[in-house]
């Protein structure tokens, strides 16, 4: 295990396992699952990149061809997401990339019980995961059931919200094709005339 991985196998620990007592086989089965990555960008640490990173790489001159070393920071924003299992909003730095994972996924929630331990690389996001995971095992099968069906709504509602914005895109274009066509009829007899 790289020192990375004790570093975050620790602080996981230190997070979940203070209020209740983990069994000892559960907290060696995180431990093999944690990333084996050495280096991780310090911002990373404090939020959900979903393996964005900063990368490297030459900045070319448009007449000499010339090189120079640049970077590429990856896009990250600060967004609140709606956690169903915790019943709030949660305020996370997450990079573009993550919120269509996120979103693809129907969640922070399905997204985080969804990935493995071992494509989490940050601090922050094992220790979200463990949390819901504790969570959900603690739920009564109703919650449980309840907290799917909100999900669902969620996602029939976004489906429904896309649905009519397509319709009236349709139609406004409808009604200028419309309009275009009875104004070229217009000048077509006014040509006539004369």
């Amino acid at each position: 295990m790289s020192f990375r991985a004790k570093e975050i196998y620790n602080k996981v620990v230190r997070r979940v396992g203070e209020e209740v007592k983990l069994p000892a086989e559960a907290m060696e089965s995180v431990k093999n699952m944690l990333p084996n990555i050495k280096v991780v960008m310090g911002r990373a640490k404090r939020g959900i990149f979903a393996g964005r990173h900063i990368r490297f790489g030459n900045k070319v001159s448009e007449d000499g061809g010339n090189k120079s070393r640049r970077y590429w920071k990856p896009n990250v924003q600060e967004k609140r997401l709606f956690s169903y299992i915790h019943e709030r909003h949660i305020r996370l730095k997450v990079t573009t990339h993550a919120l269509r994972c996120i979103d693809k996924a129907g969640g922070i929630d399905e997204y985080l019980l969804k990935t493995p331990y071992n494509k989490m690389d940050t601090e922050m996001g094992i220790a979200w995961k463990a949390k819901i995971e504790k969570m959900y095992s603690e739920l009564p099968p109703e919650e449980e059931a309840t907290i799917e069906q909100g999900s669902e709504e969620v996602r029939s509602a976004k489906r429904e919200f896309r649905r009519e914005s397509r319709r009236a895109i349709a139609l406004s274009k409808q009604s200028q094709l419309e309009a275009t066509k009875a104004d070229d009829d217009e000048t077509t007899e006014v040509v006539d005339t004369k």
